[in-house]
């Protein structure tokens, strides 16, 4: 029986911020390429591969997809994603865009369907199955999980030029 990584008893649809990361089966490195080195100032350059577009054009179409949520931030890695999901709803209101004629959805409903439709258009999955979330409870936190989403690319590079350097 697979043990169940979601808090008991928490209703995932409520309004809030949510950090998600979502590895690829096998930590297979497929959704992007991270060069060391080869960027302006030094900064790693991550180049998506094809399976990465797909990812980041569904994650991009979030927004229009389910009325009560969106993606605030996020970063595709070579074997996984890290995201900052916000849902709310009364989303429709602060942005001024309508939202799809959908029900509320729960922070599991959209990770499903992100990877659902993906896989279809991949033509096979490349997910490993379920995903990590952490409920983001106050600022402080938000801008700690936002901080370290825009550097993972620098922290992967970095650990790969340390790595390569002590062999």
């Amino acid at each position: 029986m697979r043990k169940n990584i979601r808090l008991i008893g928490y209703d995932y649809s409520s309004n809030g911020s949510y950090f998600i990361t979502i590895c690829t089966k096998k930590r297979k490195n497929c959704l992007s390429e991270i060069s060391v080195g080869e960027a302006a100032l030094g900064l790693p350059l991550t180049e998506l591969t094809d399976i990465g577009k797909i990812v980041n054009e569904n994650i991009k179409k979030t927004g229009q997809v389910y009325r009560n949520a969106d993606v605030i931030k996020y970063v595709i890695m070579p074997d996984h994603i890290h995201m900052i999901l916000f849902i709310s709803d009364f989303y429709e209101e602060m942005t001024g865009r309508p939202g799809a004629a959908s029900p509320t959805k729960s922070v599991p409903l959209i990770i499903n369907g992100l990877k659902t439709i993906s896989t279809k258009q991949i033509g096979y999955s490349v997910w490993q199955r379920s995903y990590y979330d952490h409920i983001i409870r106050n600022e402080k936190e938000f801008l700690q999980i936002y901080d370290y989403i825009e550097n993972n690319p620098v922290n992967w590079a970095n650990n790969i030029y340390n790595q390569n350097i002590w062999r």
